[in-house]
């Protein structure tokens, strides 16, 4: 068994440190950078419902009437730099750059009750805590924290859908246990529609939250059962908007009143504790009911040993982590591998009740049937390298993901298949429509094997959707306007390249007139190419590129988040025929480096709020995902060599083993799949096309070990942080005279061995 030292920072556990002949895999979080990161803490299974994790602040959304650009800092709920913490909720998102969740925030304390968070300059002005970094432990599925101004020491853990706390407290009279059900992540102060708590008994509490924000319709169920009763329990009702409230005046509903409903409610739990006393709580989630909750939380932690959770968690990431196994050329590049696979087993996260039913995108309720429903599908970012590096590594997870996608479809009265998918809602983020590169992708590469026909409608049908951002326009023009749309470039960019994945996926069904038609549409990308300026570029109704451009700025360009340089090398799926557009191979090698080593001046993204200079190589911005794939771009020309060079120095630059680690947000594990990829040396250009693109291994060996049984190794010979070039590969023995290396060659197992020197091999 191989057991993972999860660290927060360099605090890593004393056990297990010792010499063995075990290979130890490290995870250390990359959390809660100031500016970019926006992962956590806390405690989850691998694809967990609950992600446990501490709150460091409550700023809102909103200020003075408008966006308060602090908050983009507490997308995932923590900061490093925050010196005390709030309490701890039970949903986030992983690396995400905008939010929502943070539901059902619990707090300990002792002494006077406060049911208000306070001012974090403020000290004890509310029921926050000081806390330090000394007194903070995180490893796999468990966080622990001191909460300094009570003396008291917050543990947690969970299981699939249950988060399980633990709170040793001093000898007090006034001890209390908080539920905030105000308290939220992009929190504002109409986003809660309603709560409802129901005291079942002296132990057993069940509700419900229901909140309008980037999914307007969302409604979350719990059950919260405590370990020993509590002496009395109250709440405030902090809605001063509510007009009507029906006759409840007949009791009084603040003290030991079973049944609270109101949109801004705060509860407490009040309690007698001895010197080390640990209150105990499950706090478990569903879609569905309160009823479901509960079982739920009966289903997967029905006792209260806290430590059997937290090593069967434990057990859970070993699992995981040990479908590739690394050696690296030290210890900081394998936990940045293992972070990265990490991140990469957060999202998407699963949303079905333990007897199958979830909440659908019609609101009514239904049962996955032979299939687990998945929610949280960052598409724009995840189509890239997280959902092709499922379909190598996590093959029947992502084929449930595409089953869920496929009953998002079901249930969509806009026949629409996924955008940006979460708890029930498309909050309809970003561009594109990469639900059909996910799908092409598992279907091609053999890891769906539902419906593919069906499949293939959906694609084409969502594709056709001529009311959604200028799809109607892109049919009937071959582009969409600067006047239309003010993203138009990139719409039509990543159309295109959707477009040759469902033609990929019609050519695999012998379709022959979808493909056709849509090997057709794939080419629309070149109705943006200025020739004169030598980028993508706006272009008007009249046919007529758009006078005012600016290759530098990512604001007002036609681009979303990126600008023409990195944009306009979005032509994954024909990147020889954009070589020779761009004028053959040694003129695009020359605007290559161009882009890995020009100077950006600050003011050209100073109003970006998610890149800082941390995040950027010359003008190559790594930190959003457009040009994930330029540095591969060096393959198409006559100097692949340089694909290897840079690929290895973005492996160092941008990802570290600190607080501040990465080179910008995560964004559900996309960065941290092209780490994965990268550092194996080898990455997927185009999904939806078989082949993966060479570059230059990081690490000295890997195993992967595949779910159809068989092991493909990734072997290295001369390895070193200079002998970044590859000097020959061989493939299961012998000579691979190409760039590329093919799934099914992957999946068939065996070995490829890089043979790396420290001199580029330039013919």
């Amino acid at each position: 068994m191989k057991r993972i030292l999860f660290g927060l920072f360099g605090l890593f556990c004393a056990s297990g440190l010792q010499a063995q002949k075990q290979a130890y895999q490290y995870v250390k979080p990359i959390i809660g950078t100031e500016k970019m990161g926006h992962t956590y803490p806390g405690a989850t299974v691998p694809f967990g419902a609950v992600q446990l994790s501490p709150e460091t602040d409550t700023l809102s959304y909103e200020l003075n009437g408008k966006y308060n650009a602090d908050v983009y800092k507490y997308c995932a709920g923590y900061q490093y730099a925050d010196k005390t913490i709030v309490g701890f909720s039970h949903t986030h998102f992983s690396g995400t750059g905008h939010s929502d969740l943070g539901d059902f925030l619990i707090m300990p304390t002792t002494g006077k009750l406060q049911l208000n968070p306070g001012r974090a300059d403020q000290a004890r002005s509310g029921y926050r805590s000081a806390y330090s970094h000394q007194n903070e432990v995180a490893q796999a599925n468990y966080y622990k924290v001191k909460l300094d101004d009570y003396n008291i020491t917050a543990e947690m853990t969970t299981s699939p859908r249950v988060g399980f706390h633990q709170y040793t407290f001093p000898k007090s009279e006034q001890s209390h246990i908080l539920l905030d059900l105000m308290s939220g992540i992009y929190n504002y102060d109409d986003k809660n529609v309603w709560t409802f708590v129901r005291v079942v008994n002296d132990t057993l509490v069940t509700g419900y939250r229901q909140t309008s924000g980037w999914a307007r319709t969302r409604t979350v169920y719990f059950a919260m059962t405590f370990s020993k009763p509590f002496v009395g329990y109250g709440q405030k009702n902090y809605d001063s908007k509510q007009v009507y409230k029906g006759f409840w005046g007949k009791f009084d509903q603040t003290k030991n009143f079973p049944e609270i409903a109101g949109r801004k409610i705060r509860a407490y739990f009040d309690f007698k504790t001895q010197e080390g006393e640990k209150i105990k709580i499950k706090f478990a989630l569903s879609p569905v009911s309160q009823e479901n909750a509960l079982n739920n939380l009966k289903a997967e932690i029905p006792g209260w040993d806290f430590e059997k959770v937290k090593n069967e968690g434990q057990q859970s990431w070993n699992k995981e982590l040990d479908r590739i196994n690394v050696q690296t050329l030290n210890e900081d590049d394998k936990v940045n591998f293992y972070t990265a696979m990490y991140h990469a087993f957060i999202n998407p996260t699963i949303y079905t009740d333990v007897n199958g039913e979830y909440k659908g995108l019609d609101q009514n309720v239904h049962k996955a049937s032979g299939f687990t429903n998945y929610t949280t599908f960052s598409l724009w970012d995840t189509h890239r390298a997280l959902h092709p590096f499922f379909n190598l590594i996590q093959p029947k997870r992502n084929a449930d993901m595409v089953s869920s996608m496929m009953a998002h479809y079901d249930q969509s009265t806009l026949h629409m298949l996924p955008i940006w998918s979460h708890y029930a809602n498309d909050n309809w983020c970003m561009s594109g429509y990469h639900s059909v590169s996910v799908i092409a992708d598992a279907i091609i590469k053999g890891t769906y094997t539902g419906d593919a026909e069906a499949a293939l409608n959906a694609c084409v049908t969502t594709a056709k959707h001529r009311s959604y951002e200028g799809i109607g326009e892109y049919m009937d023009r071959g582009y969409i306007s600067s006047e239309s749309n003010r993203t138009s470039v990139s719409n039509t960019l990543e159309y295109a390249y959707d477009d040759w994945c469902i033609a990929q996926l019609a050519k695999k069904l012998n379709k022959t007139a979808i493909y056709e038609e849509f090997i057709k549409r794939s080419q629309n990308w070149k109705n943006v190419y200025d020739a004169k300026s030598g980028f993508m570029r706006p272009r008007l109704k009249d046919g007529s590129f758009r006078k005012e451009f600016d290759v530098l700025t990512t604001n007002g360009q036609g681009f979303i988040e990126g600008n023409a340089w990195n944009f306009s090398l979005y032509v994954p799926h024909n990147p020889a025929e954009m070589v020779a557009l761009r004028g053959g191979k040694k003129h695009f090698a020359a605007h290559l480096d161009s882009l890995f080593t020009m100077h950006l001046p600050d003011e050209f993204f100073a109003e970006t709020e998610d890149i800082t200079r941390e995040g950027i190589i010359g003008n190559y911005v790594h930190g959003n995902e457009p040009a994930h794939h330029a540095v591969y771009l060096y393959n198409y020309t006559d100097a692949p060599w340089k694909t290897q060079d840079r690929v290895r120095m973005i492996l160092k630059k941008m990802y570290l083993p600190t607080s501040d680690g990465l080179g910008g947000n995560d964004d559900c594990g996309q960065m941290s799949a092209w780490y994965i990829f990268s550092a194996l040396g080898f990455y997927p250009m185009a999904p939806g096309s078989l082949n993966y693109e060479l570059g230059s291994p990081a690490i000295v060996h890997a195993e992967l070990k595949l779910e159809n049984g068989k092991t493909f190794k990734v072997n290295t010979k001369n390895q070193s942080d200079k002998n970044v070039y590859v000097e020959k590969v061989l493939l299961n023995g012998k000579i691979l005279d190409r760039k590329y290396i093919s799934h099914t060659e992957i999946m068939n197992g065996g070995e490829i061995t890089f043979f790396m020197s420290s001199k580029p091999k330039k013919d």
